[in-house]
C-alpha cells in the first residue's frame, strides 16, 4: 500500500489515523510519502474524512472492519489457503498433477497456499507452495493427527480434493469438513468432487467401518451419506468438473444442486508454444513420422473403460486403406483405480500385435508431469481420438489438453452429452465401444481439410471458455467467501 501526501492534499489528520491502523493489522505494510508538487492544470484538492462526512455520508463499518474484511476476502494478497490432496507428485495419477497446477495458480495470485499430502508426495520444491506431507494412510489412526495439523495451520480457507482411491477409499477424510468446522468453525470448507466414486467402507475392515458408524452420530446421523460422508452436507461449497456429477450427487443430496459451482480442470501439463510450426515439426521428427503421414494421438492414462480396445480396431479398419495412417498413445499405466483388470495396458498392446498393427501404433509410456513432452506430441498430431467407453465429459483433461491444442477431436456420445459440446462444431461424436463409427469418422477428417478447420477453431474456443487456467482459478477463488 502507498499513500502519497500529493493525493491526500490537505488531509493530514486522517492521513495520520490511517497508517498506524494499517501497520497493526498488516506488519509488512509499506508507507510512502512524498512532498507535495505542483498540479500543471492548476487545481487544489482537499480531501479529507471530514469533509466526506460533512456532506452527509457516514461509513457502515470501521476502518479495522475494513481491512479485516479486505484480508480475508477471496484472492486477497495473503490469504493462507490450505489444499488437502492425498494425490500430489510423485503420485501417478491424473488428481495429482491437476492439484499441483491449481496451487502454482493459486500461487501466482499470491495467496498463501498449504497443502497436506501423504508422506510419499515430496517431490515439489516450490518456495511459494508449503508442503506438509505427514499423511501415512488416511485412516481412523491418523484422525488426530489430521485434527491436529488443520487448527495449527489456522487457515483463512480449506480446499478438500476428493475422489475416493487416492485415499485408499477409507471414509476417514469423507468427514472432513465437520472436523474442519468443528476446530475452525468460521472458516470456509470448499470440497472439489473429482468424479462420482466416494468411498468404499463395504471394501474396508469390521473396525473400519464400526468406527465409521460412531462418527456418523457424532457427526450427525441425518443425510451422511455413505460413500461420501459429511461432504456433501458440511462442505460451504462444492466444486464439481461436470454437470453429469453434479446430476448424480444431487440425487443423494438435493442441496447439490445449489451449493456447487461446474469448474472443468484445464490441461495437467506444460504446454509448449506453436513457435510457428516448430514445435509440430521437432514432435514429428521425434517420432519419425513422415510430412505426409496422418497422425492420430490418443492422450490419458491406460486403464479399462478409456476404449483403447474401440481406438485400435478402428485404426486397423482404416490403415487398410490408408498406407499413412499412424497413431501415438501418449500415457503410462494407472492399475490401481480399477483392481480388476490390472493387466488391461499389457492385453491392449498384445490386442495391436494381434490386429497386425503394431509397427505403425507408438506407446510412449508415462510421461514426467514438469515436462513439454506430451504437448510435444499433440502439436505433432494431426487429429485426437478419445473413445471413452461412457462418452465424453467436461471433466475429462485428456480433452481439455487437446482442446487447448487446437486440435480436432474425434470422440463419444454417452447417455448425458455437456451442451457445450456441439457436434461437428467443436467436437466429432460417435457411439461408445463401435470401432466402425470412429473409423470412419477418421476418414472423415482425412478427407476434409474444411472439417479439421472448423474442428480446430471450436476446440480453441471451448478451451478458453472451460478449459482456461485463468479462469478455473477465478471461479475456484470465487468459492472461498
Amino acid at each position: 500500500m502507498i499513500f502519497s501526501r500529493s493525493w491526500l492534499g490537505l488531509g493530514l489528520p486522517a492521513y495520520e489515523k490511517i497508517v498506524p491502523i494499517c501497520f497493526q493489522h498488516i506488519p509488512e505494510f509499506t508507507f510512502m510519502a512524498a512532498e507535495v508538487r505542483h498540479d500543471p492544470d492548476k487545481r487544489t484538492y482537499i480531501v479529507s474524512n471530514e469533509r466526506i462526512e460533512a456532506t452527509g455520508f457516514k461509513p457502515s463499518i470501521s476502518l479495522d472492519e475494513g481491512i479485516e474484511e479486505y484480508l480475508h476476502s477471496p484472492g486477497a494478497i495473503g490469504v493462507k489457503v490450505l489444499v488437502i490432496s492425498a494425490a500430489f507428485p510423485p503420485f501417478r495419477a491424473g488428481e495429482a498433477t491437476n492439484a499441483l497446477y491449481l496451487c502454482r495458480h493459486l500461487a501466482d495470485r499470491k495467496l498463501d497456499v498449504h497443502v497436506l499430502t501423504s508422506q510419499s508426495n515430496t517431490a515439489i520444491d516450490d518456495p511459494r507452495i508449503t508442503i506438509h506431507p505427514i499423511m501415512h494412510h488416511w485412516s481412523w489412526l491418523e484422525i488426530l493427527r489430521f485434527g491436529t495439523f488443520v487448527k495449527r495451520c489456522s487457515p483463512d480457507v480449506v480446499l478438500l480434493m476428493y475422489i475416493g482411491f487416492i485415499y485408499n477409499d477409507h471414509p476417514m477424510i469423507t468427514f472432513a469438513p465437520t472436523i474442519s468446522k468443528t476446530l475452525l468453525p468460521s472458516v470456509p470448507f470448499v470440497t472439489r468432487i473429482e468424479n462420482t466414486f466416494g468411498s468404499l467402507p463395504h471394501r474396508c475392515p469390521i473396525l473400519t467401518r464400526f468406527l465409521r458408524k460412531g462418527f456418523k452420530l457424532w457427526a450427525g446421523a441425518k443425510d451422511v451419506d455413505y460413500e461420501f460422508g459429511t461432504l456433501l452436507r458440511d462442505s460451504d461449497h462444492l466444486i464439481v468438473l461436470s454437470d453429469d456429477h453434479r446430476a448424480k450427487l444431487a440425487k443423494l443430496f438435493p442441496a447439490v444442486s445449489s451449493k456447487s459451482v461446474l469448474i472443468p480442470p484445464p490441461p495437467n501439463m506444460r504446454i509448449c508454444p506453436e513457435n510457428d510450426g516448430a514445435a509440430r515439426q521437432r514432435g514429428r521428427e521425434m517420432l519419425g513420422v513422415k510430412p505426409d503421414d496422418f497422425l492420430m494421438v490418443y492422450l490419458g492414462y491406460i486403464y479399462a473403460g478409456k476404449g483403447i480396445e474401440t481406438l485400435l480396431k478402428a485404426f486397423q479398419i482404416v490403415s487398410r486403406q490408408r498406407s499413412n495412417l499412424r497413431l501415438i498413445v501418449v500415457g503410462g499405466i494407472l492399475a490401481d483405480e480399477y483392481p480388476d483388470r490390472p493387466s488391461y495396458a499389457q492385453e491392449m498392446h498384445e490386442l495391436a500385435d494381434q490386429l497386425g498393427i503394431d509397427d505403425k501404433v507408438t506407446w510412449t509410456g508415462y510421461y514426467a508431469w514438469d515436462s513439454d513432452e506430451a504437448s510435444v506430441y499433440l502439436r505433432a498430431a494431426d487429429a485426437c481420438v478419445l473413445p471413452f467407453d461412457y462418452g465424453v465429459h467436461l471433466n475429462n483433461s485428456s480433452f481439455a489438453a487437446a482442446a487447448a491444442h487446437g486440435l480436432p477431436i474425434i470422440t463419444t456420445r454417452g447417455a448425458m452429452l455437456e451442451q457445450p459440446f456441439v457436434h461437428q462444431e467443436n467436437i466429432f461424436l460417435c457411439p461408445p465401444k463401435n470401432p466402425e463409427a470412429i473409423a470412419t469418422a477418421v476418414e472423415t477428417l482425412m478427407d476434409s481439410p474444411e472439417l479439421r478447420e472448423c474442428l480446430r477453431a471450436g476446440a480453441r474456443d471451448l478451451a478458453l471458455e472451460w478449459f482456461s487456467w485463468d479462469r478455473n482459478i477465478e471461479r475456484t477463488i470465487a468459492t472461498f467467501s
